[in-house]
């Protein structure tokens, strides 16, 4: 066991994980474990993952008979692993963010000795960051909403799919359930600040621009939920603000 976890949510993922990248980032590196969580797939996505762990070193999986969303699921695991880790993270199962990219995530949360590391989809001069139009400038209106009107942290991407967190600190802001699914990731930051103010997530959370960002095909986010986002704001700033 290493002392990282990186936990992969799936849900219906048979045809879009990359077996093979797994296994070889898995078999050529010891930089942390991953545990799978199947969330209560209705294709065969338990038997691929467990086939996975069955031939990948420092692989695990996670098994929930029902659908209880991504934002559960990753709540559920983190009290699952019970603090065996100094720091987990979280990663989509499609690999948008590659593996190396979230080692490299935690090698700083270490260096910068950071409770949480976002990664964030900045395009800058040396990084690949491949984005559909229409999700970067949507993304880029409730990123701005989010951060005027709930956090008020001037952080660029707070949806991005690639964090790593302190394992002492995700105890804290995982510990209930979240008001919202799709935006549970900004949740997470206003927890955070709700608990330890804005001098503590200053000095202790820190954005960093993904060198490799591959947005895919196959979208989970639907149109019902982009017309369920000013609700979900509104509901975020009544309860944090």
């Amino acid at each position: 066991m290493t002392d990282s976890c990186i936990i992969i949510p799936c849900f219906n993922e048979a045809n879009r994980l990359n077996i093979e990248a797994y296994k070889t980032f898995q078999k050529q590196n010891n930089t942390f474990d991953l545990l799978f969580v199947n969330d209560g797939s209705t294709d065969n996505t338990l038997t691929v993952i467990n086939n996975l762990r069955d031939n990948t070193p420092n692989t695990s999986v996670l098994n929930f008979e029902r659908n209880i969303g991504k934002a559960e699921a990753i709540r559920q695991a983190v009290f699952f692993l019970e603090e065996k880790y100094n720091y987990i993270g979280y990663l989509d199962a499609d690999l948008s963010t590659s593996l190396s990219e979230i080692s490299r995530l935690l090698d700083i949360a270490k260096t910068k000795n950071k409770s949480i590391i976002l990664g964030s989809r900045v395009k800058v001069l040396v990084a690949s960051i491949k984005r559909k139009v229409y999700r970067h400038f949507f993304g880029r209106v409730v990123a701005t909403f989010i951060d005027r009107l709930v956090l008020k942290l001037e952080i660029y991407d707070t949806q991005c799919g690639a964090k790593i967190i302190e394992s002492k600190l995700a105890s804290v802001i995982f510990k209930d359930t979240f008001k919202t699914k799709w935006l549970f990731d900004v949740e997470l930051l206003a927890r955070i600040k709700k608990e330890y103010g804005i001098a503590y997530c200053k000095n202790n959370i820190l954005e960093v621009p993904l060198q490799q960002w591959h947005d895919t095909e196959d979208t989970r986010i639907s149109f019902i939920d982009f017309l369920k986002t000013p609700l979900s704001l509104l509901k975020l700033y009544v309860h944090y603000r």
